[in-house]
Order: C-alpha cells, then sequence, then structure tokens
C-alpha cells in the first residue's frame, strides 16, 4: 500500500549514483585528454634533446678538439717566437754594447767602456738564465766579454799606474830609518791638453768602480800608504813630509830632522798625517765613485770615504799604541796638560771628516784620547808593576845599610787636621790641675819599634820608596785611579812575595849570604807594612777610608817567607857541620895518632865553617839575629862532641887527655866566630857572652872538666845531685862517663854511690 502510495514518477537512489558519475566523467576526460598531449610533447622533446646531443658528441666535440689544438699549437710558437725575439734583443743589446765598447776603449772614455761592459755582462747574464733555451754562441760571447774586461783592466792599471807612481826602497831594508828615507810618491793627475771628459784620475778611478775592482786597486793603495808614508810618520818623530808641485807631477817625499826629544807630540803627529790627507784629498782622491744618476743625485760617495773605511782602524791603532799610549801623564799633575791633546785629536777628526775621510761617528781614537784618566790609571799600574818587578829581579847582593834612624823618603803629606773628620777630638771641659796623672814615668827609647841595624838590598829600598811615591801619586789622583794605585802597591808586595823566592832560589839555597840578606828584605818590608796604609788611610778616596787601606794582613806572610828562607840555610849549614863531626871517628881511640888526627881535623874543619859564616853575615844581620844563628850553629857541633864523647864505653887517660885537648880548641876558638860587627873591639862583647847563645856551652865545659877530674873532684862536682855538673848531665850520663874514665875499683863504687 505505501509503494503505492508513493507514485510511478519517482526518482530511484541509483539513478541518482549514475547521474552524478557521468557528470564527474565529463568533468575529467578533457583533463585526461590535456594530459595525454603533454606527455606526447615532451616524449617529442626527449627524442629531439636525444638527436641534439646525438650532434654535438659527434660533429661539435670533435671540431671544439681541432680547435683547441691549433690554439695550443699557436700560443706555444707565439712563447718561442717571443723568446727568440728577446735573445736576439739581447744579442742585438750585447753586440751594441760590444761595439759602444770598443769605440770608447780607443777614445780612452774608460767611464763609458767600463759602463757598455757591464751593460753587456747583464745582457749576457739574462741569456743564460733562460732555461731550456741553451745556444752554443753564449759561451764565445762569455769567453770575449772576459778577455775584452780583462783588457780593460789591464789599461786602467796600465793608466793607474801613471796616475800614482810609488818609489820604494828594496824590501829587504824597509824598517829603517834611513830607507824609509827613499819612499816617494809621484802623482801625475794634473788634466792632458787633450782630455775632454774631465780629470784622467776620476775617468780611470770610476771606471775601476764600474767594474767593480776598485776595491782591490783601493785597497793595494791603502796598504802601500799606510807601510811607507803613515806609519813611518807615527814611528819617526825625526820624519817630516815635504811637498814638491811640478808642471804636470805632484811629489810627496821625506825629509828628516833633527830633534831634542825621541817622541814627537801627539800635535805634532796628527798634523803630518792631516797634510798628508790634504794632499791626497787635493790631487787623487776628492772624486765620486759613479757619474750622477738623475734619479740618485745624492748617492755620490767620495773615494776618500772608501779609503778611509779601509785603512782608517789600522790607522787609528797604530796612533794609539804608539803615539797616544806614550802621550799619557805618567804624573797625575800633568793629566790638566792632557786636554791640549784631547782637542787636537778632536781638531784631527773634524779635519778628516771635512775632507770625506771619516763619518760622522766618534772614531775609537778619540774615545781613547777622551778617557784619559782611565788610561793614565793602567799606565802608572802597569809601569809600577814593571819597575817593581824589574827591581825584584835585579841583583840581591847590592845592600845598603839601614839603621834604627833609616827612613824612607817619604814625601811631607798633608797634616791630618785639614780634613773634618781628621780633626783631634778635643774635651769640652778643661783638664783640672787637681787631675791624677796616670801615664807611666818611665819612657820607650825611640828605637823600641825601630828596625835593627843591617843591611838590607838597594832595590828593595828603592822598591820601597816606589810603593811611598805610588801611594802618594794615589792621594792626588781621581777616586778610581787612586783605588787602582792603591791595589797596585798591594799587587807590587804579592809579587815580590811570589816572585823573588822562586827568580833567586838556587842562590837563596847556596849562598849564605844572599839568604841573610833576603831575611833582612823581608822583615823590612814587613815592617813597613805594619804602619803603612795607616800613613795613607785618610789621604785616599773615602771607599778606602773604611778600613780598606791596609797592609797589615801581608805582615805575617813576609816575616814567614823571611824565617823560612834563612831557617832553610840553617840547616844546610847544620847539615855540613854534621857532615864534617862525622869524620872525626866517633872520637874513639884518641891514642891512635891517625884518630886523633881525623878528629882535629874535623873540629878545625867545623871552625873554619863558622868563621867563614860569621864573615859572610857579619854587618849583614841584626846583631841579635846574628849571635842566635852562631850561637846556634856552635851550639849543634858542641851537642854532637858531647854525645859522641859520653857515648864511649871506655877512654883511657892518654885518650881523656886528647878528648880534652881538642875540647879546649872548641871553647877557645868557639867565641871568636862571633863578629857580628866590623871593628872587632866591639865583638869582645858578644864573645864574652857566649853562654847566652850556645845552649850547650856550660854543658861542654862541665865535660872537660870531667875529662881532667879525679873521682872525689867529680863527686863534688855533683853535690848529691845540686852541683853545676848535675845541672848539665843526668845520673846515667855521669855513670857511664865514669865507668869509661876508671877502673873497676871501690872507690869508683864508692863514687857512683853517691851519683843518684
Amino acid at each position: 500500500a505505501r509503494e503505492g502510495a508513493a507514485g510511478p514518477n519517482a526518482p530511484s537512489p541509483q539513478g541518482e549514483v549514475c547521474a552524478m558519475i557521468n557528470k564527474k566523467y565529463h568533468e575529467f576526460l578533457p583533463s585526461v585528454q590535456s594530459a595525454e598531449d603533454l606527455v606526447a610533447q615532451v616524449d617529442g622533446l626527449c627524442g629531439n634533446i636525444d638527436l641534439l646531443r646525438a650532434g654535438i658528441e659527434t660533429e661539435v666535440q670533435r671540431d671544439l678538439n681541432v680547435a683547441v689544438a691549433e690554439f695550443t699549437e699557436l700560443k706555444q710558437q707565439l712563447e718561442r717566437d717571443t723568446l727568440v725575439l728577446s735573445i736576439l734583443k739581447k744579442l742585438q743589446e750585447f753586440d751594441t754594447a760590444m761595439k759602444e765598447y770598443n769605440g770608447a776603449l780607443l777614445e780612452k772614455k774608460y767611464v763609458v767602456a767600463a759602463q757598455q761592459l757591464e751593460k753587456a755582462r747583464r745582457s749576457l747574464k739574462m741569456l743564460e738564465s733562460r732555461q731550456g733555451f741553451e745556444l752554443k754562441i753564449l759561451k764565445a760571447l762569455g769567453t770575449e766579454l772576459t778577455v775584452q774586461t780583462q783588457n780593460t783592466l789591464y789599461h786602467l792599471g796600465e793608466e793607474w799606474q801613471k796616475l800614482a807612481v810609488w818609489k820604494l826602497p828594496p824590501s829587504k831594508e824597509s824598517s829603517s830609518l834611513e830607507s824609509v828615507m827613499h819612499s816617494e810618491l809621484h802623482l801625475h793627475t794634473l788634466p792632458s791638453k787633450e782630455e775632454i771628459a774631465g780629470p784622467p784620475v776620476a775617468s780611470v778611478l770610476q771606471a775601476f768602480a764600474v767594474l767593480g775592482e776598485l776595491h782591490a786597486k783601493l785597497k793595494i793603495f791603502g796598504q802601500l800608504l799606510l807601510k811607507y808614508i803613515l806609519k813611518p810618520l807615527i814611528l819617526y818623530p825625526s820624519l817630516q813630509p815635504f811637498t814638491e808641485e811640478q808642471s804636470d807631477v805632484f811629489i810627496l817625499r821625506f825629509k828628516s830632522e833633527a830633534l831634542a826629544l825621541d817622541q814627537s807630540s801627539p800635535m805634532e803627529v796628527f798634523d803630518k798625517i792631516k797634510l798628508i790627507f790634504e794632499v791626497l784629498h787635493k790631487y787623487l782622491l776628492n772624486v765620486p765613485l759613479e757619474q750622477p744618476v738623475e734619479d740618485k743625485k745624492d748617492c755620490r760617495v767620495t773615494l776618500a770615504e772608501l779609503l778611509g773605511d779601509m785603512i782608517w782602524e789600522e790607522l787609528s791603532d797604530c796612533l794609539i799604541q804608539n803615539c797616544l799610549v806614550n802621550s799619557i801623564p805618567t804624573n797625575s799633575s800633568k793629566l790638566e796638560q792632557y786636554i791640549e791633546v784631547i782637542k787636537s785629536t778632536e781638531e784631527f777628526e773634524k779635519a778628516l771628516k771635512n775632507m770625506q775621510f771619516l763619518k760622522g761617528d766618534t772614531t775609537d781614537l778619540l774615545k781613547y784620547a777622551r778617557n784619559v784618566n782611565s788610561h793614565f790609571a793602567n799606565k802608572k799600574c802597569q809601569d809600577v808593576i814593571v819597575a817593581a818587578r824589574n827591581l825584584m829581579t835585579s841583583e840581591i847582593h847590592n845592600t845598603v845599610k839601614i839603621t834604627p834612624d833609616s827612613c824612607v823618603a817619604l814625601p811631607s803629606l798633608p797634616d791630618p787636621g785639614a780634613k773634618d773628620h781628621l780633626k783631634p777630638q778635643k774635651t769640652s771641659k778643661p783638664v783640672h790641675d787637681d787631675m791624677v796623672n796616670l801615664e807611666n814615668k818611665t819612657k820607650l827609647s825611640q828605637y823600641t819599634f825601630s828596625l835593627p841595624t843591617c843591611r838590607i838590598s838597594s832595590s828593595v829600598e828603592k822598591l820601597m820608596e816606589l810603593a811611598y811615591q805610588t801611594l802618594l801619586e794615589a792621594t792626588a789622583s781621581t777616586d778610581q785611579c787612586c783605588i787602582q794605585l792603591f791595589y797596585s802597591v798591594r799587587n807590587i808586595f804579592q809579587l815580590f812575595y811570589d816572585v823573588v823566592p822562586t827568580y833567586h832560589k838556587e842562590n837563596l839555597q847556596k849562598l849564605p849570604q844572599l839568604a841573610a840578606i833576603h831575611h833582612n828584605n823581608c822583615m823590612y818590608i814587613a815592617h813597613h807594612l805594619l804602619t803603612l796604609g795607616h800613613q795613607f788611610r785618610y789621604r785616599l778616596t773615602n771607599i778606602l777610608c773604611d778600613g780598606a787601606a791596609t797592609f797589615v794582613d801581608m805582615v805575617p806572610g813576609f816575616r814567614r817567607l823571611g824565617m823560612e828562607c834563612f831557617l832553610a840555610q840553617m840547616r844546610v849549614q847544620r847539615g855540613e857541620i854534621l857532615e864534617r863531626l862525622s869524620s872525626a871517628r866517633n872520637f874513639s881511640n884518641m891514642d891512635d895518632e891517625e884518630n886523633y888526627c881525623a878528629a882535629n881535623k874535623a873540629i878545625r874543619q867545623v871552625l873554619h865553617q863558622l868563621k867563614r859564616l860569621g864573615k859572610v853575615w857579619q854587618d849583614v844581620l841584626p846583631v841579635n839575629v846574628y849571635c842566635k844563628a852562631m850561637g846556634t850553629l856552635l851550639n849543634t857541633a858542641l851537642m854532637e862532641m858531647v854525645t859522641r864523647i859520653a857515648a864511649l864505653e871506655d877512654i883511657s887517660a892518654e885518650d881523656a887527655d886528647k878528648l880534652y885537648s881538642l875540647c879546649r880548641i872548641m871553647v877557645e876558638e868557639g867565641p871568636r866566630v862571633f863578629t857580628p860587627l866590623p871593628e872587632d873591639d866591639k865583638n869582645k862583647k858578644y864573645q864574652e857572652e857566649v853562654p847566652v847563645y850556645v845552649q850547650k856551652w856550660m854543658t861542654f865545659k862541665e865535660l872537660m872538666i870531667i875529662l881532667q877530674a879525679n873521682l872525689q873532684e867529680i863527686v863534688d862536682q855533683w853535690a848529691d845531685g845540686k852541683g853545676p855538673l848535675a845541672a848539665e848531665f843526668s845520673a846515667a850520663e855521669v855513670k857511664s862517663l865514669i865507668r869509661a874514665l876508671f877502673q873497676n875499683t871501690e872507690r869508683r863504687a864508692a863514687a857512683l854511690a853517691k851519683i843518684k
């Protein structure tokens, strides 16, 4: 019923769907067709592209490769042509330069010729630098250039030898004044009538400069100038430069003038050297090294400057060593006068700078002259050390006598009160009359601290005077110089300590007198060193016033040096004494005449040795040292005799008499070796005081008593250990002598019992 109610004309759902599909189909169909058309067009284009690519890869690429190859070939050909053209151009330049060189050389235009040679050399160098392009002709061109260069140098050398002519002495005689007098320099530097470009000297020297040979030529000329002109003028004061100008030549020679002094002043030497440079500047060296160039008008360097660079260092060293060094004052008072030398040096250098021989910087010559204070100190110290060493190496045996009244010739020093820190302190309060005077009334002798009378080497006296004079010089010098001079004096004494014992070693060992003199020399120096620093302490620079100005530290060393030398000589003499006494056959069996003669001879030899020593030390050693030394040696002989005799086991009566006679010789002759003074009457005092200086003198006298005494007398001399015999011999020694002298009896046994 419901379906019927809807009606027959109502649309169905399937129909609506179909209608919608048809509608969409009709709308999509044009898009599909247009896409298909585009696809067809793209396929057509792809086909065209493929055809075009195939055409390019076949025909166009082949044509392009051919074009590139042709371009590369044309480029290489162009490079070869360009290289050939440049080489031909350089060859043309070389040829042109050589032609112009030949023409200039024929006309003696040496500068132009040299410049053309240099131009040809540059062209040839450029040709040789082309890698991968070698011409056989280059070797021939190089050979030709070398030949022509040497040819030019030969002609230039010939011209140079004509311009500067040296007349020199034989080479073997070039060092003497007489040979130097024959040295001459002829300068043919005036322009000739045919010369147009300028003076020949300028042309020749500039040509040398262009060719690079000027330094060699100028160096040779500079060495000749130094050796035969400049240095002789410095070394020989009597030599004077003499100039002579003729029509076409200027002559420089020497003449000799007698002088009162052996050395010329620096001012005179500077004037001579300046004259030489003025002549060279005027006639030879006032030319530029090259022709002026438009772009470099300020680069003209004269030959004078070049020569100055070559020779100035050697010339200034010669002036310093042989002129300024000798002009350094030897006394500080003359230092002010040295200002003239400094001014003269400044003027000399200024003149050389004006002539362009020197540059603007201050040279070592002027620095040396201005540093005169340092050089004065160095020279003074050097002179002092040299003088001291000469004194030390001179003969020791030349002596002078020193007495307590003697003193070094010391110049008067300023009053110590002249300086504030030296003024004596004054008490602010007056001294009251009732104050107790604690001064000891006993006065010391004025000679208490004096050196005893003796002889010292005259050279040592001069050495000490040199030390005093040098210290005095230091008081008037600058601080630095003062310090140097002070330590130079210390170096003098240190040098003495090191040099004298070594230099005179052999003589000091062999000669007793020289050993004694050396002992005195050392004691003399030590004596003065005690107060030397104190005397000058407040006159030296403040740096030394704080305690450094002293020589006291050197005193023990000098005393030890003198004592060791003298003691070594004493040991030598002692050895000789013992050696001589060793031939006395131990003083045994004196009843044998042969033994007695041997002992007597030994004693005589010892006495002779002592007398000889007494003579060589007489008036040399101080009296107390002399007596101690002689007493020690005599004591050695006496001790040896006592020891030998006391050791005998059997002494007969005859032996005792002979021994006594030998001992008496020693007692009688021994004191006579004490002769410290030349006057015999004054020596008796010291001969009587022999027991003071000979320790075993009384022992020896007691031995003589024993040799002549009987048993009772010996016992009495012993006096229960309190007698004089007991003071010199021990109980064992006395018993041994009694057993040797006396037979074994009851009396001897009783006597031996009392010796205890």
